[in-house]
């Protein structure tokens, strides 16, 4: 795609590919119940930034240079919007954060119950891993590849990634929380999905290791500084833009960074974070660094 092309524009071509892509991506001839893939499809199309399956996509041709590559790369793009969509259905629920609505529409458990709506997390989840083999299945990834990433998945994903930072999160206290202890929910509850997206990508564009370590940290540094910034739209940030309750983590008494380092230390540590998170990729020797760049200034200067 021209780079001259906004960023916006760029992001909402991701987002289409990733959605076309989506609505293949569980066979029709399956013979699922009808309430369980309704609920499903519900949460999985609800639309979105679709920003995880737009850094698969754009880590791939950043490292590769072609266009091309976003074909090899869409099965795993369309595997993290499944991991993403599903981590959301959890967290909503009556048990986690008890939220009514999710990207402006009711959430799944107020929709479909309770129970429906973890089965349907726990389907998207297990098929998330069933997508990654596709892509060198069909589109001539290499076995070890697609094995790294399904590899990375499972560890990102897990208890030592986005589920242990969604566990830590609702151990946490305001008053009790420290600021190394709200780092840790932050890195892993948003943080490590984002790193999983930026170096599968990555892989599927051929990248080295080294090249696999500064997009790792670039990953890193934009996956907290996006949470520092939902901690500050929570704060002060538009319902309507978001699509859901604003000031909820000061009703649930959830730790922030505002809560804890204040507006304006916020405000900076996410503004510092994106500088290293660009210095880094910069470092890279990528062949088309550009897009990454955008995203990571995207991301902090979004209001919704």
């Amino acid at each position: 795609m021209d780079v001259g092309v906004g960023i916006r524009e760029y992001l909402k071509t991701c987002a289409e590919a990733t959605e076309t892509a989506l609505k293949s991506s569980i066979p029709a001839q399956w013979d699922v119940p009808s309430a369980l893939r309704e609920a499903m499809l519900y949460s999985l199309e609800a639309g979105g930034k679709r920003i995880r399956p737009a850094l698969v996509l754009t880590a791939a041709q950043a490292v590769k240079g072609a266009p091309q590559s976003w074909e090899a790369a869409l099965p795993v793009a369309c595997a993290v919007e499944y991991i993403h969509t599903y981590s959301l259905i959890h967290d909503d629920l009556p048990a986690m954060d008890d939220d009514d609505y999710r990207r402006g529409k009711l959430t799944n458990h107020k929709v479909f119950g309770e129970a429906m709506a973890i089965l349907a997390g726990d389907a998207l989840l297990t098929h998330a891993f069933r997508l990654i083999p596709q892509a060198a299945r069909v589109h001539g990834v290499s076995a070890d590849t697609a094995l790294a990433i399904v590899e990375e998945l499972s560890t990102y994903a897990g208890a030592s990634g986005m589920v242990g930072g969604q566990a830590a999160d609702m151990l946490g206290e305001q008053g009790i929380t420290t600021v190394e202890q709200l780092e840790y929910i932050h890195l892993h509850k948003t943080s490590d999905l984002i790193v999983f997206s930026v170096k599968a990508g990555a892989r599927i564009g051929g990248a080295t290791d080294r090249q696999l370590e500064l997009l790792a940290l670039y990953a890193r540094n934009i996956g907290l500084a996006f949470q520092i910034q939902d901690d500050i739209l929570d704060l002060i940030g538009d319902e309507a833009k978001l699509g859901k309750r604003v000031n909820s983590d000061v009703a649930q008494e959830k730790v922030t960074y505002p809560y804890l380092i204040g507006l304006d230390a916020s405000k900076a540590a996410v503004a510092r974070l994106t500088n290293e998170a660009k210095d880094a990729i910069a470092e890279a020797g990528l062949a088309e660094p550009h897009r990454l760049g955008q995203i990571a200034d995207y991301l902090v200067q979004r209001d919704h």
